[in-house]
């Protein structure tokens, strides 16, 4: 039996009323424009996915609010096929008022895209992808149309569509920034506290300024129980930018707070056009009026030079004794490594970083000098405090990099590619459903009677069993430890004896202590602790 092409298959006018959703012939028309010009669309991308799923292509030739009119692209070269859809406005439908068909041309090409397969087209087939994901990447949403239609649409074509979805289903792009101040006083007014800070710039024509007409420019919020809880958490803000995927991009700026039950919480956003001195000036500037005045914090970052000329401003409030900076430890050695490729150099570094005393830094140390002496002078270049745990103080609370700010740019990644609008609304909703969920826990260790956070409880459970190698001389005080787990030290009643070498806390009680304080005072722990479920 001879295989007949696809598009020279016999189909008459009956073969498209059935195949063709009956939006295309009889769509009716609501009494606004917006509603008309949808059941135009509908009637046109039902007919173009009839054309696509048919493999056949045809030209617009006319095209207007009350008709559309098409012919095959290979009209009067021996082919006659056509269809006019028009508006019936007495009835308010649109209807096939005319059909030539069916094709009778030849294909002379095959190629992996269509001329139908526009980016509306795409649009209408991706919808139920982006409403569930709106992190969806686009070459996933151009597998899928290519997996449904037959035709391998281009990377471009799909990016639109994706853009014209997400605008579908959560407002429109540039409306959103109209939206935006709206939506920001709606919760000032319903939450007294929240902070706001949006910075706009006038629009230039020409030579000229247009001083009745602004855009949108930055923007910096935060909201009163953010401010409220950094009260209570460690005082170390982890610091970080990521980029958004949206029509317009830009950047999300955050910054990252822990409590001492190892909760992490996003403390303050920023929106702005890109990582640079101005826009973190911006960012951290009102960090530090808003959320973060109390003194000795530490901020962790990497090495952007725009953090580091802001957090040097004398005017900003972030330069020592009031603040203090550290390094991320894997972007200190993600920068080392583009200068020494050996093999172990990485390692070698990043164990130096982590050494939680002076002679174990040491010790890597000179194997780093051993190996080539110019790994010595590269780390030199840095302040030590900045970059290892055994000269931080205990300032860092073993946090060496910005994991955490990491961790909430990957919770907050589908926002990434959504209007400004609900991109702030998102972080509105999940911090308001986190507040409640941590609450509720809170509230469940409290009535059970637990005095401590749970992971102070796990920490002191851990170094109690830890405890039970210790051996202890009771001879006089400063007690010294013989025999110890970690590091055998003589004990004293400073912070550092009280404090583990967990890299995960140092905050907690040590093993040592604790065995200790069980032989010395036979009352219990001391109250040094932090406050219990502070989350």
């Amino acid at each position: 039996m001879t295989q007949v092409a696809i598009h020279m298959r016999s189909i008459g006018l009956q073969v498209l009323v059935l195949t063709v959703p009956s939006t295309l012939l009889h769509t009716k028309l609501g009494c606004s424009w917006s509603t008309e010009r949808r059941c135009k669309d509908e009637a046109v991308l039902s007919l173009k996915d009839y054309s696509i799923r048919r493999g056949v292509e045809y030209r617009v030739i006319e095209l207007d609010h009350l008709k559309y009119h098409g012919t095959c692209k290979e009209f009067g070269k021996g082919c006659s096929w056509l269809i006019r859809v028009a508006l019936r406005a007495r009835k308010g439908t649109w209807e096939v008022r005319r059909y030539n068909g069916p094709h009778t041309c030849l294909a002379t090409s095959i190629s992996s895209d269509h001329r139908q397969l526009d980016y509306h087209v795409i649009c209408a087939r991706i919808l139920p992808m982006v409403r569930a994901d709106a992190a969806v990447t686009v070459k996933v949403l151009q597998q899928a149309t290519e997996a449904d239609y037959g035709f391998r649409p281009s990377y471009r074509k799909v990016w639109m569509a994706k853009q014209k979805a997400v605008a579908q289903i959560y407002g429109d792009w540039e409306e959103s920034y109209a939206e935006l101040p709206r939506w920001m006083l709606g919760v000032q007014a319903t939450m007294p506290g929240t902070i706001t800070v949006l910075k706009t710039s006038l629009v230039r024509i020409g030579g000229g300024v247009n001083e009745s007409t602004v855009y949108f420019h930055r923007l910096f919020w935060t909201f009163p129980p953010c401010i409220e809880a950094f009260r209570h958490y460690n005082p170390l803000v982890s610091i970080d930018g990521t980029h958004l995927y949206g029509k317009y991009g830009g950047t999300l700026l955050l910054a990252i707070a822990q409590d001492g039950n190892s909760n992490i919480l996003p403390i303050a956003f920023a929106l702005v056009e890109g990582e640079n001195a101005e826009s973190w000036s911006f960012f951290l500037s009102n960090l530090r009026e808003h959320v973060t005045p109390q003194e000795g914090i530490l901020v962790i970052s990497d090495r952007h030079n725009g953090i580091k000329a802001t957090l040097e401003a004398p005017e900003t409030g972030w330069l020592p004794p009031r603040a203090f900076r550290a390094y991320c430890i894997r972007h200190v050695a993600a920068n080392f490594v583009l200068t020494f490729k050996g093999k172990d150099s990485r390692r070698m570094l990043v164990n130096a970083t982590y050494a939680k005393t002076e002679a174990e830094f040491y010790y890597w140390f000179d194997i780093m000098r051993t190996e080539n002496p110019a790994m010595c002078d590269w780390a030199n270049r840095m302040e030590y405090d900045k970059w290892t745990q055994h000269e931080d103080a205990g300032r860092r609370f073993g946090h060496m990099t910005t994991n955490i700010s990491e961790c909430v740019n990957s919770v907050l990644k589908g926002t990434h590619n959504l209007p400004v609008t609900s991109l702030v609304k998102s972080t509105y909703g999940r911090l308001a459903q986190l507040f409640v969920v941590r609450g509720q826990t809170a509230e469940a260790q409290l009535g059970s009677g637990h005095e401590f956070c749970q992971a102070l409880v796990k920490a002191i459970d851990r170094n109690l069993r830890d405890s039970r190698c210790f051996t202890i001389d009771r001879l006089h005080h400063p007690l010294l430890l013989h025999t110890s787990k970690v590091f055998p030290n003589p004990l004293n009643t400073g912070r550092p004896s009280f404090f583990c070498d967990d890299a995960n806390d140092p905050s907690q009680p040590s093993a040592d202590y604790l065995y200790s304080s069980t032989h010395i005072n036979r009352g219990g722990l001391p109250g040094f602790m932090c406050n219990p479920c502070s989350s």
